[in-house]
């Protein structure tokens, strides 16, 4: 068998003489590259099928070069049978005819080995800027293509922060950020690690709201994958497209209930994309092992559907069969692309839609609904942080939530799970506890027959209250939890009546975005820092990190009393519930741990064997934005000198 010098030498002296240049002499690294692709260095010889040409696909059997252009032509002149001629001036001839070809004459966009160069300095994930160090610039080809000044990252990330600043428009501050994560990754996180209480409510809640709803209008380069009805049957091939292989997180949405703002279609791919930043920055899950999803059927949306820069399918919703098909080969391709460990979490599905989705799914992939059951253990871990202010446990508490969807549904029943797990009553005794109001007013045994399905476990018998304040005067709640997502619905009168009989009472105002919150803190008399930023990124470490293959109940439940325990008595003191972003990295580490636990005592754990000290390993294995040194990488034997300068 040939070593792998002779292997690789051969194949591309070979593509060498085939393209008309001389392969003696030629030694370095640089010159080899520029003239032989990696697919041919590689491959068997010209002639035979070779696999892998110019993408990153693993399995790919493909003619030699000269036939897969001629196949791609419908007829005319084939581009390989241009004449190859050397420039006036002597330089390399049009080799793979990008500059023969007209605009309807395809051509192969051939990639090369070593990201050197312009297309080091145009890759997102190795780009340092003028960051590259003097030895760095020389070894990869970067003289002459950057200013002279070398600076630290450091520096970088006072510029950009400079920049972003200057903005008064939050949208501008958006693009701004967006514009820094596509052309320099690490400096991106960097930037939003280190000053994250700053720049969270832009990078999300509330701007990417109005990112959003304007996502067509600023859209520039594409960001994650796109899955449209027109590409049912083929969800796998577009899976593959996507260049990386180890994908470990995946957040989707179908635009149809976008935070409080409603039907957004593919304008919703703004929540993806803000959603697996987090995970990176806040919980340490590898930017490279994200994909984010947006699935298109169309929306409702009448402006968006007369908008000329609206970027989906300009349909009416489709629904029933038809939507249930499409997402049924998107999960099935997901666990063929990725493997069973790969997480799946649904975000802004609309509440006829995540319910049923999420209870279909969670038996056959790891899978959660943030919408659900990422509030619910946020919610669960302020309230268990409060208990030593209020006095007692969860279960001398009576609980009224005002919304009945997707949040307020998933926090009542994780509340009933705990209050059952301590108190050791059944899951049905402790719901007796918690009242929905809904649209409708109060729910209730008399309209049992009319709600929907998630509200039914909550219909308990009363007498009807046909609003808000009617409710807390009947029922006395000592706790008062806000999903409605319609602002200002607390109401003077609702908090005095509230804390007429309580003196400390709970208030939750929980609604994003913040222009929809029930109340600010101010009106609660109480300081309350709810977000769903404190579990999902831990959740995702901690599956990730367990190698975890379904979600259970527990390990939600794990999430939220690892984040209670991050509560100490100094943020008591402040009436506050939650501890400060700027700590979020550690407490996602105790939270990942936490549930890493969770699913290794379920059997629900696939590495094997369980690290001794989890949350030690939760910690290694944090993505950390610091600039990497990069070195030359060679073929064997092969040198790369010095260039001249």
């Amino acid at each position: 068998m040939p070593s792998p010098r002779n292997f690789f030498w051969s194949h591309a002296t070979h593509l060498l003489r085939r393209c008309g240049r001389q392969p003696d002499g030629v030694s370095s690294q640089r010159s080899l590259y520029s003239a032989a692709p990696i697919a041919d260095l590689i491959a068997p010889p010209l002639g035979a099928n070779f696999w892998g040409i110019g993408c990153s696909r693993r399995h790919r059997n493909l003619p030699a070069m000269e036939n897969q252009v001629k196949g791609m032509m419908s007829g005319g002149l084939d581009v390989s049978d241009l004449k190859n001629a050397n420039t006036v001036g002597g330089g390399v001839g049009d080799t793979f005819g990008e500059d023969a070809a007209t605009e309807e004459q395809p051509f192969t966009p051939w990639a090369r080995i070593v990201a050197s160069g312009l297309e080091l300095l145009r890759d997102p994930r190795y780009n340092k800027g003028l960051a590259f160090t003097e030895v760095e610039r020389d070894r990869h080809y970067l003289r002459g293509l950057l200013p002279p000044t070398v600076i630290s990252q450091e520096l970088q990330v006072e510029r950009i922060l400079e920049n972003v600043r200057s903005y008064q428009n939050p949208l501008e501050k958006y693009i701004a950020l967006m514009d820094l994560q596509e052309r320099n990754e690490r400096l991106f996180y960097k930037v939003l690690i280190d000053h994250v209480e700053e720049l969270l409510p832009i990078v999300y809640t509330p701007v990417v709201g109005e990112a959003c709803q304007k996502y067509g209008n600023i859209f520039r380069r594409p960001h994650g994958l796109y899955i449209s009805l027109k590409d049912r049957g083929h969800v796998l091939e577009l899976l593959k497209n996507w260049p990386e292989k180890n994908v470990e997180v995946i957040v989707v949405t179908d635009g149809e209930r976008i935070l409080g703002l409603g039907d957004l279609g593919l304008n919703g791919m703004g929540i993806p994309i803000g959603k697996l930043a987090l995970y990176t920055a806040l919980g340490g899950v590898r930017p490279s092992s994200t994909l984010p999803i947006a699935i298109d059927v169309g929306t409702n949306n009448e402006a968006l559907l007369k908008n000329p820069f609206y970027i989906g399918l300009r349909q009416r919703r489709t629904t029933g069969q038809e939507y249930d098909e499409l997402l049924h080969e998107f999960m099935i391709a997901c666990k063929q692309a990725y493997g069973e460990k790969v997480l799946i979490q649904f975000e802004d599905f609309a509440n006829h839609n995540a319910f049923r989705l999420l209870q279909k799914y969670a038996t056959t992939h790891l899978v959660f609904n943030d919408d659900i059951q990422g509030t619910a253990a946020v919610a669960l871990a302020g309230l268990v942080a409060a208990l030593p202010i209020t006095g007692g446990t969860l279960a001398d508490h009576k609980f009224l939530f005002l919304g009945a969807g997707e949040a307020g549904t998933g926090i009542a029943e994780i509340i009933a799970l705990e209050v059952s797990k301590q108190g050791k009553i059944t899951v049905e005794e402790a719901r007796k506890a918690i009242h929905l109001v809904d649209s409708k007013g109060l729910v209730t045994k008399s309209r049992y027959e009319s709600l929907q399905e998630h509200k039914r476990p909550y219909a308990h018998e009363h007498p009807p209250a046909h609003d808000l304040l009617s409710a807390v005067k009947v029922l006395k709640p000592t706790v008062l939890i806000g999903t409605s997502g319609k602002g200002g619905t607390f109401t003077k009168e609702v908090l005095e009546e509230v804390s007429s009989y309580q003196d400390k009472p709970i208030i939750m105002a929980l609604s994003n975005p913040t222009s929809q919150s029930e109340c600010t803190a101010e009106e609660a008399y109480k300081y309350t820092k709810s977000n769903n930023c404190y579990i999902f990124p831990g959740m995702g470490l901690g599956c990730t990190i367990s190698g975890a293959i379904r979600v259970h109940d527990d390990m939600f439940l794990a999430a939220a009393e690892a984040l209670a325990k991050q509560i100490n008595e100094e943020h008591l003191a402040k009436n506050q519930l939650y501890p400060a972003f700027n700590e979020i990295r550690e407490i996602s580490a105790h939270i990942g741990a936490a549930v890493a636990a969770k699913a290794y005592e379920l059997g629900l754990a696939t590495k094997l064997p369980q690290p001794k000290d989890l949350f030690a390993y939760a910690k290694s294995c944090m993505y950390s934005p610091n600039y990497r040194q990069y070195r030359k990488s060679l073929l064997p034997g092969a040198t790369v000198p010095r260039p001249r300068l």
